[in-house]
């Protein structure tokens, strides 16, 4: 495999925070990355590196011989023009080409993406959604054929069928690099998890669940080294303090030692503390939260709902999903009771106390403080009975107390959410409304998220195209089927696709069938009979299975005592491992069904 990229001994810092430290990295042809760290780890600001829109304070960065490398940024920038097309042909400078016959190309395979993508060519890009404009910046990049495309957070924004759209379509680049908290994207993506963290980059091969195994070790190792490390250096600052003995020549070494020792502890960089989270449901709601009848609900010409008829109870966790302009949001919205019905009706409960969360984060005034949102007029939040002081609150959201001052408009976009979930949980609420609640959180605190809203009591609405949050956190799912039509199914996305294979968009139930493996032979087989080496073959399976895994098991515990050439060896071994054991499984399945 030839070289994409390589990054030595990189250092980037603003002010005085460092956001790469010595880092380095590799990228060899045919290798896919995902890039995970905390909210402003500087994960953004390496690809911006990488495409070079930045420069580096220190370190070197090169690609490959001819790499051509393109960025699609969080949110891209569509320049002026009369259409979507035009727009786009300027923002890929295709106009600047001097291969008239390569131009001719990349245009045509821009057709073809934005075709495939849902993209209007005609439409106006000063009027297109946030949706619609990473769509068609997805659709110039993949029509430009990069040797190395850099994708930052690349799902937000995009439908369930999208997202399947854009998974099978990165999967053909020779390069990939890719920020996103999308956990079943990386699953289903990436070759190699990349970590951005407290200034370094380490690598961990496989998927993100191979990387989520070993990072937890990890963890947990350096929690024990750093705890016998602070004990040992306590003891020798206790030691130092016993008086003048502790100047006496023979002792010389030791006070050497501590000073060394308290530069450690003064240059060790501590992980990033996590968001603390805790929800009020306040009193509780009457058992009916909203009952629906016949509803029936129009937009523009074309219908959103038809003869739409649901009861909510209290307790309940309804996930809403369908494509991009499905009308979940106006749904929502009817159920809530802030939208009259067309036809039908809508009955709310009682005692019902709501609190919204808005994914164009409209709640947010971008001239307030931090601690006004929060809490106006007042230094105090109440929760629970309890009060808690203002810094001391945004600081469990990981607002240092000089942030909490600053306008909401200096805020990033995982800051905002930050900022929307804490005015949110700042209140006791019975029935909580997420509407795209996981753009742009970094996956630590998506999984927080997750964990808070287990143990929420009251009722739950979410929207979301986040497969894996909707398996974690709701207890039904109401999709968008054609033509208005909106069907009921036990439990989250996977068990939806189990229910009904995806008829209202193939696209998703195709991901769905890489979340939940059923082979399609092992269906077709049905109860043909084995013959005697079919028989023989599914006997040794488990056997090659165990074996296959005892191996990929022990390069991954080596890996980290490997360098260079070497590490890369055993991570390309444990890649083929792992498609090796889905080619083992998939068939020790269809010989056991048709056993």
């Amino acid at each position: 495999m030839s070289l994409i990229l390589q990054i030595e001994g990189a250092e980037l810092a603003y002010g005085s925070h460092p956001l790469l430290d010595g880092a380095g990295l590799r990228l060899m042809r045919g290798e896919r990355l995902g890039l995970i760290g905390r909210n402003g780890s500087g994960k953004s600001s390496l690809l911006r590196v990488i495409a070079g829109q930045a420069v580096l304070d220190g370190g070197d960065v090169r690609t490959g011989e001819g790499v051509h490398v393109v960025l699609v940024e969080q949110e891209p920038v569509l320049p002026p023009a009369e259409t979507m097309r035009e727009s786009l042909v300027l923002r890929g400078a295709l106009d600047d080409m001097h291969d008239e016959r390569e131009r001719w190309r990349v245009e045509a395979r821009l057709d073809e993406y934005l075709h495939r993508l849902s993209v209007r060519a005609e439409g106006d890009p000063a009027s297109a959604s946030g949706g619609e404009r990473k769509r068609a910046a997805l659709a110039l990049a993949m029509a430009m054929e990069p040797e190395l495309l850099l994708l930052d957070e690349p799902t937000n924004h995009l439908d369930i069928g999208a997202i399947a759209l854009l998974e099978e379509m990165v999967q053909k680049l020779p390069g990939l690099i890719l920020i996103t908290h999308d956990r079943a994207f990386l699953d289903r993506v990436v070759t190699r998890i990349v970590e951005l963290d407290r200034g370094w980059l380490r690598s961990y091969p496989g998927n993100f669940a191979a990387y989520r195994e070993r990072k937890n070790d990890e963890l947990e190792a350096e929690k024990i080294a750093a705890r016998k490390f602070d004990d040992f250096w306590a003891q020798e600052e206790v030691w130092i303090r016993q008086g003048i003995k502790a100047r006496r020549t023979r002792n010389e070494g030791r006070v050497r030692r501590l000073e060394r020792l308290r530069d450690e502890r003064a240059a060790r960089r501590e992980r990033l503390g996590n968001v603390r989270l805790s929800l009020d449901a306040g009193e509780r709601s009457g058992k009916l939260v909203a009952e629906l009848e016949h509803v029936h609900q129009s937009f523009g010409g074309r219908v959103l709902v038809r003869d739409l008829s649901m009861r909510l109870i209290r307790g309940d966790r309804l996930g809403l999903v369908g494509p991009n302009g499905a009308g979940k949001s106006t749904l929502l919205k009817l159920i809530l009771g802030e939208l009259a019905p067309e036809g039908g009706s809508v009955r709310l409960g009682t005692k019902l106390e709501v609190a919204y969360f808005d994914q164009m984060r409209a709640q947010l005034d971008p001239d307030r403080t931090l601690a006004e949102t929060i809490s106006p007029g007042s230094d105090w939040v109440e929760m629970g009975g309890n009060r808690k002081h203002i810094m001391s609150y945004l600081a469990d959201f990981l607002f240092p107390p000089e942030r909490a001052r600053s306008p909401v408009s200096t805020l990033s976009g995982g800051e905002r959410n930050r900022l929307l979930l804490a005015r949110l949980f700042a209140k006791p609420a019975n029935l909580l409304v997420l509407d795209e609640p996981t753009n742009d959180l970094d996956i630590e605190s998506l999984e927080l998220l997750e964990d808070t809203l287990a143990d929420y009591t009251g009722t739950l609405l979410l929207v979301s195209h986040d497969r894996a949050f909707l398996d974690n956190v709701v207890t039904q799912t109401l999709v968008a089927e054609d033509d208005g039509h909106w069907q009921e199914y036990a439990g989250g996305y996977t068990d939806w696709i189990a229910q009904r294979p995806g008829p209202a968009d193939s696209r998703a139930a195709e991901t769905a069938r890489a979340v939940t493996p059923a082979p399609a032979a092992a269906r077709k087989a049905g109860g043909a009979k084995m013959s005697f080496k079919e028989t023989k073959e599914l006997e040794a399976l488990p056997l090659r299975i165990e074996a296959l895994e005892t191996e990929q098991a022990e390069l991954l515990a080596g890996m980290a005592r490997l360098k260079g050439g070497e590490m890369q060896d055993a991570a390309r071994r444990a890649a083929e491992i792992g498609k090796e054991l889905e080619t083992v499984y998939a068939r020790w399945e269809e010989l056991e069904a048709r056993r």
